[in-house]
């Protein structure tokens, strides 16, 4: 005689999806969280990449390269409608000044002479904050000489560190916020302001108990 063949019954199959719908819910806390920081890591290692090739760039060429953070008025097209600004999420490496001029091809003569541009895209929901290394003047650019230093003449006024986080008021408790900082030397490391002690992560630049006077200005 056939085996009768046994099925789940609906209470077993309601169960069954219960416990899933709760072990989800369980872990869903964890992946939201790790999304996020991603995203963070995402933004800070495309800045982080800008640099390298910036500073790549000027010991090749043995001419001052720099690298700035700038804004674009429609976030979605890298054109000439951008700025320059300390908080703009997008970046040029070119060798003169790019505002007004992002939207040209790279050319070793055509202004602003630039090398490579990165648009952020639309929508990024990462805020950024460049500043010298008092961490309390903002600034929106880097120059490396030939030698891959930050320039003699720009190493007080120049960009040092570039804190990598969400909007203030948009941020979670689970968020790693990220900094890049440059060193007078032209190192540039990935670091986590978190950390402290002799972790590898840990940040160099610390604010000072006596911030630097401001230049009034809000980039440079």
């Amino acid at each position: 005689m056939r085996r009768p063949v046994h099925g789940f019954t609906l209470i077993e199959l309601v169960a069954a999806i219960t416990i899933l719908g709760l072990a989800l819910a369980a872990v869903m806390p964890d992946v939201s969280a790790w999304l996020r920081n991603q995203r963070i890591r995402n933004m800070a290692e495309s800045m982080q990449s800008g640099l390298q090739r910036a500073r790549a760039e000027a010991v090749r060429r043995n001419v001052p390269v720099t690298f700035w953070l700038v804004n674009l008025t429609d976030a979605q097209t890298l054109n000439n409608d951008c700025t320059v600004s300390a908080t703009g999420t997008s970046w040029v490496v070119s060798l003169d000044n790019p505002a007004g001029k992002c939207g040209t091809a790279p050319s070793a003569t055509e202004d602003p002479r630039l090398v490579v541009a990165h648009n952020a895209g639309g929508g990024s929901p990462i805020a950024i904050a460049g500043t010298r290394a008092d961490l309390s003047t903002s600034a929106s650019r880097v120059t490396f000489d030939g030698f891959g230093r930050i320039a003699t003449a720009s190493v007080g006024t120049d960009l040092h560190a570039l804190a990598i986080a969400y909007p203030s008021g948009s941020g979670s408790t689970d968020d790693r916020p990220l900094r890049i900082e440059i060193t007078p030397g032209g190192q540039i490391r990935l670091c986590d302001p978190a950390v402290s002690g002799t972790d590898a992560r840990r940040c160099d630049y610390t604010v000072p108990t006596t911030p630097a006077p401001s230049s009034g200005s809000t980039s440079s």
